[in-house]
């Protein structure tokens, strides 16, 4: 569906321009812009290295397991449905963990393979269960310390101060957080609620 949309919007946008009589308009934007992916990749993949070896020597020291010691008391309280010990709250962490590093890439397919887990212990494999929603809400706002893809983004267009968006970054993305799982909580007490009158 997402594919079939960006599609509608490139055809509706040529034929728009081919309309106005702005086609070069249009080629050298597209141009322009092809040439500005490739620098914000390259400078991106330079901050995103480094982190990533950061990590790799974080979990070597067991610096990352230590983080998830801390975090785990936490995730259990919220996936409550997850037995102790599970492959998924060792996804869920690892993913909460990289997602406060600014690390979505590396974040990706740990919170995947956390879905998959969490899927496995569904009862209704057509329909999400509540760790699922819980999880998807956490990742999708996450409260993010460092946003190391931001400030890559910020050095390659030559920012003065690329770093200072963090403080600005943490609490935005804490208050996210706290409400996308007050939110969460809401609609599950909800839900509960309607099939005990049930």
């Amino acid at each position: 569906m997402v594919n079939l949309i960006w599609v509608a919007m490139a055809v509706i946008g040529i034929v728009f321009a081919m309309m106005n009589g702005t086609m070069n308009e249009v080629n050298e934007a597209i141009f322009k812009s092809a040439k500005e992916a490739v620098t914000i990749s390259i400078g991106m993949i330079s901050i995103l290295v480094f982190w990533l070896g950061l990590m790799r020597i974080a979990e070597e020291a067991g610096l990352l397991s230590r983080i998830a010691a801390f975090f785990k008391p936490l995730v259990r309280r919220l996936f409550p449905e997850v037995p102790p010990n599970h492959p998924a709250l060792g996804y869920i962490v690892s993913n909460m963990v990289a997602n406060m590093f600014g690390l979505g890439s590396a974040a990706t397919p740990m919170g995947i393979k956390a879905m998959e887990e969490l899927k496995k212990l569904s009862r209704d494999q057509e329909e999400a269960s509540r760790s699922m929603i819980t999880f998807l809400a956490i990742n999708t706002s996450s409260i993010t310390l460092i946003p190391t893809t931001v400030i890559s983004i910020r050095m390659t267009y030559g920012s003065a101060s690329p770093g200072e968006i963090i403080g600005t970054t943490l609490v935005a993305s804490t208050i996210s957080t706290i409400g996308a799982v007050c939110i969460d909580r809401y609609y599950y007490w909800k839900r509960t609620r309607k099939g005990g009158k049930r």
